[in-house]
């Protein structure tokens, strides 16, 4: 098993999945860890529709302008906040809950991918989503048909400070 620190590490967004059907494990797996992510008050203010139909999956791509890898995922994840339950923290805990299963999928060696370029009107529309509901984001969850490298980052000592911003103290190096 990965440390979880292995999993951030060695986590890619996938955008060419294997053509095959994730088990009922694999997914009680990733909706159990949302399920366990920590959120404002505990009020757990998400909902989350799995896509698993061909049909739906295809109709899902011009919404997502184009971006036809959705439709070879064995999953799309459209992750609702609960506008209502959680004015104020509603996005940023059902993005919590995403990532915990972004996490998972991988440990699991599925490939996933975060998809914010889509028309939120439309998903609500065919997905017969309530008005209480934000579409915060799409995850793509599949079996990875491709391997991408890892992309650079900034340096480590460029995004942080210590006790305030911009303090030249930098006690962390990259290795």
């Amino acid at each position: 098993m990965n440390s979880v620190y292995e999993v951030i590490l060695n986590r890619r967004s996938i955008r060419s999945y294997l053509k095959r059907e994730l088990t009922n494990e694999q997914l009680f797996k990733i909706l159990n860890a949302a399920r366990w992510a920590p959120s404002a008050r505990n009020l757990q203010p998400w909902h989350f529709i799995l896509i698993l139909d061909d049909k739906l999956k295809e109709k899902m791509i011009p919404i997502c302008f184009n971006q036809k890898f959705i439709g070879e995922a064995s999953c799309i994840v459209v992750g609702l906040a609960d506008l209502e339950k959680s004015p104020k923290w509603a996005i940023v805990d059902t993005t919590i809950a995403l990532e915990h299963m972004v996490l998972v999928a991988h440990e699991l060696g599925l490939g996933t991918c975060w998809i914010g370029a889509f028309d939120e009107n439309k998903v609500k529309k065919l997905l017969k989503i309530p008005d209480k509901y934000k579409v915060v984001a799409l995850l793509t969850i599949g079996y990875p048909a491709e391997q991408p490298l890892r992309k650079p980052r900034v340096n480590i000592e460029e995004i942080y400070s210590i006790n305030q911003y911009g303090n030249p103290e930098k006690p962390f190096k990259e290795k």
